[in-house]
């Protein structure tokens, strides 16, 4: 069985590659407005494990504070972006972003 604790590198590998994958489900998926909403609460995930990695190596909380106000800004998009989407889907029948991109009243 493997012992040991997890080193600043580790913590900042794994919000590296979280930050890569939302990243390329950004640019990659350019139909589906829920998938670019699941990319950017991802790519947000990636930022707060950096916050929380260094402020656990500078025994700052101050990061762990930051990380709730992101969280509560992510909550809000979340819900925000959620109603728009059903919005236009009840509006124009799809989440297509190719479709949904004239801003016609």
């Amino acid at each position: 069985m493997l012992t040991g604790t997890l080193s600043l590198g580790h913590f900042l590998a794994l919000g590296a590659a979280l930050f890569c994958i939302s990243v390329a489900g950004i640019f990659l998926n350019r139909k589906n407005v829920i998938v670019l909403l699941m990319s950017l609460e991802l790519l947000l995930l990636a930022v707060n494990i950096n916050f929380i990695a260094f402020s656990r190596q500078l025994g700052d909380p101050a990061g762990q504070v930051f990380v709730f106000f992101i969280l509560t800004v992510a909550a809000a998009e979340a819900a925000i972006g959620l109603a728009i989407l059903v919005t236009l889907f009840r509006n124009r029948r799809t989440i297509n972003v190719a479709e949904i991109d004239s801003m016609k009243g």
